[in-house]
């Protein structure tokens, strides 16, 4: 897609995921009838573990859902799929009560009901991993539980070494230990910044996974005061190394667009945007037209606009 064929009057992004994923449509509706055969047949008919995960995390914040899964699970308790979807859904009920604000903003109640819906999720993915050990969407579920749970960051790492040496290469299980690796979590820069590296040299040419080094310095740049903060992005190191990532990933002649190249390009657009780099950020956003990942763009105060801001500046100057 060229800069030309975004249009700039537009009213977008969406950061719908059933907009900006059509696919994902007949789940919603299978999901929200409460059709159990339907759910089912659409996880069938996906063609890879990403997709696999993907569909989880979207499934699972459609309220209600827990309902009609809480019933397959008990009736099929041989299937690792709904007890591992009523677990994610378990972990986003939780982590509603939660919030997303800082642990000292947030009472000791809702810590009360966000652990008690985590364990009760941790307790189904347990079974599931035991019984299958190579099962991804179980072990990338058992991250955001270890995360909320705080079991550490070497359990944490343990969980998504058993993941990767069957799936070396899965793109939300990396996004989400990369969370547990930041400092808000226990981890450190060092640490968050070396796996983000070491994620998008690994990884084959084309892959999502450099965005890992955007969403690294996001959360770095996030977590700074001013002026620090204001500088951060903007520096030359950053920006190269930015540009480094988004080569070897979206950027790549081998990238195949699938269900996370969207919040790939997003992280991209996000950081370089962030850090003035308007000329960086044009490409990605000539991919993203009137689309958008929720995530990163919800760090904004108002996300909408800043992406429409962010989108005039890098498409609708003459960066050359």
């Amino acid at each position: 897609m060229s800069s030309t064929s975004v249009g700039m009057g537009s009213s977008g992004p969406t950061f719908d995921p059933f907009d900006n994923t059509p696919e994902l449509i007949p789940l919603r509706t299978a999901a929200q009838a409460g059709d159990w055969s339907a759910v089912r047949a659409c996880f069938a008919g996906l063609d890879s573990v990403d997709k696999v995960s993907s569909a989880s995390a979207v499934l699972a914040d459609l309220a209600g859902v827990e309902t009609f899964l809480e019933k397959a699970a008990a009736d099929l308790p041989g299937d690792p799929l709904p007890r591992t979807l009523l677990a994610e859904r378990y972990i986003r009920i939780g982590w509603d009560i939660r919030s997303g604000a800082r642990a000292q903003h947030v009472s000791r109640d809702q810590f009360g009901q966000f652990h008690a819906w985590l364990r009760k999720a941790e307790q189904l993915l347990i079974e599931v991993c035991a019984e299958q050990p190579g099962y991804a969407p179980a072990w990338t579920a058992r991250l955001l539980t270890a995360r909320g749970l705080e079991l550490g960051q070497a359990e944490a790492r343990r969980r998504y070494d058993r993941l990767a040496a069957h799936h070396p290469h899965h793109y939300r299980a990396q996004t989400q230990l990369l969370q547990q690796l930041c400092p808000k979590w226990g981890g450190s820069w060092d640490a968050a910044h070396g796996f983000a590296r070491e994620c998008a040299r690994d990884a084959p040419d084309g892959a999502n996974a450099g965005a890992l080094v955007a969403l690294a310095h996001i959360e770095h740049w996030l977590d700074l005061e001013s002026p620090e903060r204001a500088a951060y992005l903007r520096g030359l190191p950053v920006r190269d190394d930015l540009r480094f990532a988004a080569q070897v990933s979206v950027l790549n002649a081998g990238h195949r667009p699938d269900w996370n190249t969207l919040g790939a390009h997003s992280a991209f657009a996000f950081a370089f945007s962030i850090g003035g780099h308007f000329a960086e950020a044009a490409p990605h956003f000539a991919f993203l037209g009137d689309r958008a990942s929720e995530f990163p763009w919800q760090y904004t105060q108002d996300p909408k606009s800043a992406f429409l801001k962010f989108r005039e500046s890098a498409l609708g100057a003459d960066h050359r």
